[in-house]
């Protein structure tokens, strides 16, 4: 078993080879049901539980308080932001396992602003002008120049990024 920076290696290569053999098995749903809660009490305005391989994850969110909501729980860009931010960084460490860099140190620093001029119907502006990541990262065999190659391929290769960057057909109803 090959694992790098622990990230499994053989695993990896195994989804790899089944994709090219059937791309369809390459295409991984992300489902979830929710509930908005009623009751102020209970601290919190949405739950949702997530299920994964193996087992399910209760998550509660609540807005800040200048959206109205208490802020007793991480709002729902905060989520977006860590999101974001972990599958970048999985990406970058896959790729940098890829490669054979062995990591000895990788911290991230994320930021986002958010301008609510919109949600609050006060100008036409964009929500968000982006996303800045800073990484700390050391190895015990790669350069600044390799680490910078597996960087700028983890850019292109992110599913979060690539979410971010291209416009997402999303479409809403009432049942």
């Amino acid at each position: 078993m090959a694992i790098v920076n622990n990230v499994d290696l053989d695993k990896i290569k195994a989804t790899t080879e089944n994709g090219k053999q059937d791309r369809l098995t390459l295409k991984k749903p992300v489902k979830l049901q929710g509930e908005w809660n009623l009751d102020p009490s209970k601290g919190y305005q949405f739950r949702t539980e997530l299920g994964f391989e193996k087992g399910k994850q209760v998550i509660e969110i609540d807005s800040p308080s200048f959206l109205g909501g208490t802020g007793n729980r991480l709002g729902p860009m905060g989520y977006c932001v860590a999101g974001i931010t972990s599958c970048f960084i999985a990406t970058f460490v896959s790729v940098a396992s890829g490669l054979g860099i062995k990591l000895t140190r990788l911290n991230v620093d994320a930021e986002c602003q958010i301008n609510f001029a919109k949600t609050f119907d006060v100008a036409d502006e964009p929500i968000t002008e982006g996303i800045n990541f800073r990484l700390d990262v050391q190895s015990e065999n790669a350069d600044k120049q390799q680490l910078t190659q597996a960087l700028r391929m983890a850019e292109e290769r992110c599913p979060a990024m690539y979410s971010m960057s291209h416009v997402i057909k999303v479409s809403a109803e009432i049942k």
